[in-house]
């Protein structure tokens, strides 16, 4: 068993009895077996652990997992309790406080708040070797990652997807925007940020908006 969570764990069974899927887990046995790697084991699958299939609301897509000690916990963009905030979840909070016009900014860039309202903490590759970034683009991490976002674009209906950069906006042609609603800005990085390309796109202002029109619950960012 993969996932901890029997409802993802039954929809992605087939997948994980693909060759390239059997391939992808002796790849990074042997990559956790031989160099220090990110997220620990135990957490690769995190970010299907915290909420059933059944109640995604929104689909948060990164790159990679952080590649410092103590940093990844297996959900895109968010660090462990006690690590210190990283410069884009930094310009994420800031958004968030500037469209719900809050003062006090987050303690703890532990995103697994999130992650338990049914959003879906997704990078496109779930492993990464420490102080590499993207080391792990090489393993077919994508095939899976497609795979899941056209899991949920098949099964479930009006789903927020929140692409952020030219990396997650790729991902948008698995995605039926009939079916889910599909937001796109540049990426909260400070590059793109300082830019004017991420502040002020109201992605979850917007995002809350779709899901109460359709009877889903908030999410409380």
């Amino acid at each position: 068993m993969f996932i901890k969570n029997q409802s993802w764990e039954t929809l992605l069974e087939s997948e994980f009895q693909k060759p390239y899927f059997v391939e992808l887990m002796q790849q990074v046995e042997q990559e956790y077996a031989t160099t220090t790697c990110f997220p620990p084991k135990e957490l690769i699958f995190s970010a299907f652990e915290q909420f059933d299939f059944r109640d995604t609301k929104v689909v948060i897509i990164g790159q990679d997992p952080y590649h410092g000690i103590g940093e990844a916990n297996g959900l895109c963009f968010s660090v462990n309790d006690g690590v210190a905030i990283p410069p884009s979840l930094k310009n994420i909070f800031t958004e968030i406080n500037t469209e719900y016009e809050r003062i006090l900014f987050p303690t703890s860039g532990n995103l697994e708040r999130w992650a338990k309202q049914g959003v879906l903490l997704l990078n496109a590759g779930l492993t990464v070797r420490k102080d590499e970034a993207n080391s792990h683009k090489h393993l077919k991490w994508n095939v899976f990652t497609d795979a899941v976002i056209d899991l949920i674009n098949q099964k479930s209906e009006n789903v927020v997807f929140l692409l952020w950069g030219s990396f997650a906006q790729k991902k948008g042609k698995l995605i039926n925007q009939v079916k889910h609603l599909v937001l796109e800005s540049g990426h909260p990085s400070p590059l793109s940020a300082n830019r004017g390309m991420w502040f002020g796109n109201n992605h979850f202002r917007l995002t809350n908006e779709y899901l109460k029109m359709k009877g889903k619950g908030e999410v409380v960012w």
